[in-house]
């Protein structure tokens, strides 16, 4: 069986939805084991969110000179993602190395909204204007 997923609709009626998931559990097949999870839905960032914040590390590295030489916006995203969330501290083969505690990709859309806020403050500190996504 291919898994299945349904949203129960915020502040609207859930009757038909919830009559749709009592179909399928019905359906399932008495002789297996089924796990059922219930999860709060949480938008996740747009596809639109996510070039913007690609855009943006283009632009920092266009206005970063000599500092950012070298640099990639993959190094721009992890040097942002632990700016913001906190760096974790992991050793191995007697080395140490740093990443950062969060990852973007689980974000909300409010999450993902003060993750770039976060960046725009860092730059302006620096003299780097970055517009917002609606200018």
């Amino acid at each position: 069986m291919i898994a299945q997923h349904f949203t129960l609709p915020r502040m609207l009626s859930r009757d038909a939805a919830i009559e749709r998931i009592a179909r399928v559990l019905k359906g399932l097949a008495a002789d297996r084991a089924w796990r059922v999870s219930i999860v709060e839905h949480k938008a996740k960032r747009s596809d639109s969110q996510n070039r913007y914040l690609w855009a943006i590390y283009t632009h920092i590295l266009e206005q970063g000179g000599n500092e950012l030489a070298g640099w990639t916006k993959d190094d721009l995203h992890e040097f942002f993602l632990g700016n913001h969330f906190g760096w974790e501290t992991l050793s191995g083969f007697g080395k140490g190395r740093v990443k950062p505690l969060k990852r973007s990709s689980g974000l909300t859309k409010m999450e993902f909204s003060d993750f770039v806020a976060s960046i725009q403050r860092f730059m302006a500190e620096r003299g780097v204007y970055i517009s917002d996504p609606n200018e």
